[in-house]
């Protein structure tokens, strides 16, 4: 069954006084993967619900395939819903979870019947048809040792893939993905993000999919789309979404373990001056407001305290992370930095330490008090 195309138009949603989507419009492409990023309480799943009917909109519409879904009922809407809570049937083992809806949609409540039902005319095709189909779909997620299972039996990981079961085995041309991965360790996590990422590139299926972690954004998705107070900030590709934020807001975000920011004045010529030092920006030639500087940890450079042009700072704390370590450092200016370095290069230094430090043009913003950058700039050297 062909993926189809997603459009969401001038999406609004209100609680109450509290606007919790506000006129959200996003395309997307059939068999395309987008990801709703953005921290918790920004509205991203309440936009999901609003896809999948679960709930209305205020405003707006949403369509699929050229046809117009707001009047009609989610169980006709030909998407899946999976939700973080995996939402098993307990009772019910791994096979009987997957064959669900196919059991509602296409046998009778007389054909569900144990035994009576195998004796309607036509209830051992369909059921031998249903049968077919929670095969493959549980070869394809690896579940074939498990269908007599019932979920307590289950690890977190495998719970999951019955969930994704469940949703794939109808073949939707929709999936919908609520933070299916955020009950799961970090591990079982990395593990499950590479099966998701694997059945999309084989089924090709339309699917949106919700997160707060950057990570498994940037690493399912062909689209970012990042959302703040209901607001939609910036829609781009992981690696554009990386270099190129639009806003202190979306940089922030997408910083680990933070952005790296500090208050300046007004550009002359491209030129900021923070405390002795000169950094030229691409993002501030032309602009005569002040604003704030931000780089991210990985283009900071600790340097010799002597080095000419480099800012004066000294070493608060050292936190080490595998193959890196993340550098904490006060500056003259006032502001506290970081600076991502290999574990290597950090084992000499200490707490105390006065050092210099150098910011890559090339990788750093300059985001004006009112707010965005620019639309077509890109930060560099001048």
């Amino acid at each position: 069954m062909a993926a189809l195309d997603l459009h969401i138009d001038d999406i609004g949603k209100r609680y109450g006084a509290i606007d919790v989507l506000r006129g959200i419009c996003l395309n997307v492409a059939a068999g395309e993967f987008v990801t709703l990023l953005g921290p918790s309480g920004c509205g991203k799943s309440t936009l999901l619900r609003i896809i999948a009917g679960l709930e209305r909109a205020d405003q707006g519409h949403v369509r699929a395939g050229g046809r117009e879904l707001d009047a009609v009922a989610p169980k006709d809407r030909d998407l899946a819903f999976v939700f973080q809570s995996y939402a098993l049937y307990p009772h019910l083992s791994v096979y009987d979870n997957i064959a669900a809806p196919l059991v509602m949609r296409e046998l009778s409540s007389l054909e569900r019947l144990p035994v009576i039902g195998g004796l309607l005319p036509g209830a051992v095709l369909r059921k031998r048809s249903i049968r077919e189909r929670v095969g493959q779909t549980s070869a394809l997620l690896k579940l074939d040792a498990l269908l007599e299972r019932r979920p307590s039996a289950l690890s977190g990981g495998q719970r999951q893939r019955v969930a994704l079961g469940r949703a794939m085995v109808r073949k939707p041309k929709i999936f919908l993905m609520d933070e299916p991965l955020a009950n799961l360790d970090a591990a079982l996590r990395i593990h499950t993000r590479g099966e998701i990422a694997r059945l999309h590139k084989e089924m090709q299926t339309t699917t949106i999919f919700v997160t707060h972690d950057q990570a498994e954004a940037a690493a399912l998705s062909d689209r970012v789309a990042v959302i703040f107070g209901g607001e939609l900030r910036q829609v781009a590709a992981p690696a554009d979404l990386y270099r190129e934020p639009v806003d202190l807001d979306v940089a922030r975000f997408l910083a680990q373990p933070f952005l790296n920011e500090v208050a300046v004045a007004a550009p002359m010529g491209g030129a900021l001056m923070i405390g002795g030092s000169r950094i030229i920006i691409r993002d501030a030639l032309g602009s005569g407001q002040a604003g704030t500087l931000a780089f991210r940890p990985e283009h900071a450079t600790l340097v010799d305290k002597d080095q000419p042009g480099a800012l004066a700072v000294c070493v608060t704390r050292i936190e080490h992370a595998g193959m890196d370590a993340h550098v904490f450092v006060n500056a003259e200016v006032g502001a506290e930095f970081v600076a991502r370095i290999s574990a290597e290069r950090a084992r000499p230094l200490r707490d105390g330490d006065n050092l210099g430090l150098n910011i890559d043009p090339e990788n750093a913003w300059f985001f004006p008090s009112s707010g965005s950058r620019r639309p077509g700039d890109h930060s560099g050297a001048a």
